[in-house]
């Protein structure tokens, strides 16, 4: 069947996510920068998730570009995604309002995991559904950002209990890994 529902689909998801994110963040009592200075651990969890659904969405459209079609594993396995990634409005505003505490901080990474290795099962999907020889697979090769990922953000977890700073930073690092955009897959299509 046609991917064009799907992007469709996961386009507004991902839009209504960011949108939900953005007005969460309360309007200060106040209208002096104190009043803004006491708000600085929402918008830093807000920018943290705004790069990090912005990468996804980025890396979703690419991986779609590549796709020729879908199938009910390849719906199933987007609709996973977009379980994780309509978790974070609720989780970045938690952590936010919450100053970065242990808990908060390490259920945002739970959800980042989810996220990631949510990710990880579309991709493959679209991988079996397309071939091994398929642009989607040459241009994922072995995946080892994804995995270095996974890897982080599972070990950012137990850490937030102890350093939430510590694993904020992990969570941080990771979406620093992926803003540099992966050109494979465009290079792939242009040959």
């Amino acid at each position: 069947m046609g991917k064009g529902r799907l992007e469709a689909f996961s386009d507004g998801v991902i839009a209504i996510i960011i949108t939900i994110m953005v007005l969460e963040m309360k309007v200060p009592r106040g209208a002096d920068f104190g009043a803004l200075a006491a708000l600085w651990p929402v918008f830093l969890s807000y920018i943290l998730s705004y790069v990090t659904i912005g990468i996804y969405w980025n890396n979703h459209h690419h991986l779609f570009h590549a796709a020729k079609q879908v199938n009910g594993r390849i719906l199933w396995a987007n609709l996973h995604l977009l379980f994780w990634l309509s978790l974070s409005p609720f989780i970045t505003g938690w952590m936010g309002e919450n100053q970065f505490a242990p808990l908060p901080v390490a259920l945002y990474g739970t959800v980042m995991l989810g996220a990631g290795c949510a990710y990880y099962i579309l991709a493959h999907s679209l991988i079996r559904h397309h071939g091994r020889d398929s642009t989607i697979a040459r241009a994922l090769g072995s995946d080892f950002k994804g995995k270095v990922s996974v890897a982080a953000y599972a070990v950012a977890i137990p850490v937030a209990f102890y350093a939430p700073w510590v694993a904020c930073a992990t969570y941080a690092g990771v979406a620093g890994m992926w803003l540099i955009p992966d050109r494979r897959i465009e290079r792939l299509l242009m040959e």
